[in-house]
């Protein structure tokens, strides 16, 4: 058998005759029926672009990453998309700290795979200024429980990561137009990625002398394989990719099967990245800021400009703000005013500078390092 198909993890001999056994009677050793998938569970940090999911026992994050580079030579309008995977050793006894084994690469290639042969993700809407700048959207997989069956709980991470990223608007100023100007998420509303589709990988294994076929297979389960199937397809049974690495032959009639049990799963599988996501979506518009570019662009101005600010919001406020927003800002204006009147030109332009400055690294912080991982089980999602 392959060496990318089994792991160090070796059962002994009464195991593996137990697992074929219960194959012979159509259990198997989690109870499930042998094209049974496992428990999805789908969580989402308070970031924009982290994702957390359970499949079983495999647990996989997600983290999906924007920032401004130069385009390829040969696509100078479209974008780019960067799938990096990394194994903990705490995930499995197989996985050692350091440079990326062969699982973690093939991982990351079927996935990557799936998602740009399909053209599944419109690269080019990243593009920014044709032949500049383009937005590079890295997707983080980390593993950190292996029960089995990495790579599908890995496409769905993936999946479900990038459908709730938000990238940052930008515009085009300056005197010649070439000026990039990126809007940091307090002015104005980022912006999602257009996925056309999603392509689901769905692994099937071949077991036993006779090659029985099981979906979704457990880490006992594939250390007794004799073969593996990925078929990557979407909701519309479109075939995005197929790979069978290895492993004993499989007939044509077996691969016509998977595909076509492969293309019901994707069904499934979507509606239930598609729920989540959903009600990720309505919480996020739950707990979201709202935005005045009036009020916010000109905090730092005399108080008499300030004052005529908050008249303009009290009477948007009837839509927009709430009362108790409305006597805070009259709070917050009377305090300025009152500090304000003592305060000498000089303290102005530094506070002037000082707004400034504060807008610029919020910026450059959405751009830089991920965020924290924090608030993950705030938003759970149960199939």
């Amino acid at each position: 058998m392959d060496g990318r198909l089994a792991n160090r993890w070796r059962l002994t001999v009464n195991e593996k005759k137990f697992i074929e056994t219960a194959l012979a009677s159509n259990l198997r050793i989690d109870g499930r029926n042998p094209l049974e998938y496992r428990k999805i569970i789908i969580k989402f940090g308070r970031e924009d672009g982290s994702s957390e999911v359970q499949l079983g026992q495999t647990h996989v994050m997600g983290f999906v990453t924007g920032q401004l580079v130069q385009p390829y030579q040969d696509r100078q309008n479209e974008g780019m998309l960067l799938i990096f995977t990394e194994f903990s050793p705490m995930a499995g006894p197989s996985f050692d700290p350091g440079h990326p084994g062969e699982s973690a690469v093939e991982l990351g290639r079927i996935v990557d795979r799936g998602l740009r042969d399909s053209r599944a993700v419109d690269t080019e809407s990243l593009c920014v200024l044709s032949g500049k700048l383009v937005w590079a959207i890295r997707i983080d997989l980390h593993i950190v429980d292996n029960g089995g069956n990495l790579i599908d709980a890995a496409n769905i991470a993936a999946l479900a990561a990038l459908l709730t990223f938000r990238r940052p608007e930008c515009t085009l100023g300056g005197d010649d137009g070439q000026e990039v100007i990126v809007h940091p998420p307090e002015e104005r509303e980022p912006l999602p990625l257009i996925v056309h589709h999603l392509p689901v990988a769905i692994t099937f294994a071949f077991l036993g002398s006779e090659g029985k076929l099981v979906v979704d297979p457990t880490h006992s389960e594939e250390a007794v394989m004799a073969g593996r199937l990925i078929a990557t397809v979407n909701a519309n049974g479109d075939i995005c990719a197929i790979q069978k690495a290895g492993g004993e032959g499989v007939p044509q009639s077996a691969i016509m099967h998977c595909l076509q049990l492969a293309s019901m799963c994707a069904i499934s599988i979507t509606k239930k990245i598609n729920s989540a996501v959903e009600a990720y979506s309505t919480e996020r518009a739950l707990r979201k800021i709202k935005r005045h570019p009036t009020v916010a662009g000109n905090v730092s101005v005399a108080g008499s400009d300030v004052k005529e600010q908050n008249k303009t919001v009290e009477q948007v406020g009837g839509s927009e703000l709430s009362r108790h927003h409305i006597e805070r800002l009259k709070v917050v204006s009377e305090e300025t005013c009152s500090s304000r009147s003592n305060d000498n030109d000089g303290d102005i332009k530094s506070s002037e500078q000082g707004g400034t400055s504060r807008g610029e690294s919020k910026a450059m912080n959405f751009l830089g390092g991920p965020s924290n991982w924090y608030g993950a089980s705030t938003f759970q999602y149960f199939f």
